[in-house]
């Protein structure tokens, strides 16, 4: 690849439907992901189901949480993006939100 058209990386937040656990849960349930296309192009990917759906954001998804994902990346590599993914859930995680990821 070309510098000029090297990919990016970008971590996305879902907020999920509470129907996706039978968790109590005060905070809503999230999915974090992170891809290199758009996070809106993969949050519709999510919803269109198929091979590059998972399951809870297809099923529960409701909205990308834009408010959580402000400032953070995009990262160069898919390495970053993996380490930035694992970071951002744990964070979400100790801020009281039941997370799902990877």
């Amino acid at each position: 690849m070309s510098r000029s058209t090297r990919r990016t990386y970008s971590i996305y937040i879902i907020e999920l439907s509470r129907a996706c656990t039978n968790q109590r849960c005060a905070l809503a349930p999230l999915y974090v992901g992170q891809t290199a296309h758009t996070p809106e192009q993969r949050f519709a990917q999510h919803k269109a189901g198929g091979k590059l759906a998972a399951g809870k954001p297809h099923k529960f998804g409701l909205r990308l949480r834009l408010d959580l994902m402000k400032g953070i990346g995009p990262f160069s590599t898919r390495k970053q993006a993996e380490a930035a993914e694992r970071a951002v859930a744990e964070a979400l995680e100790r801020r009281g939100h039941l997370v799902l990821w990877g």
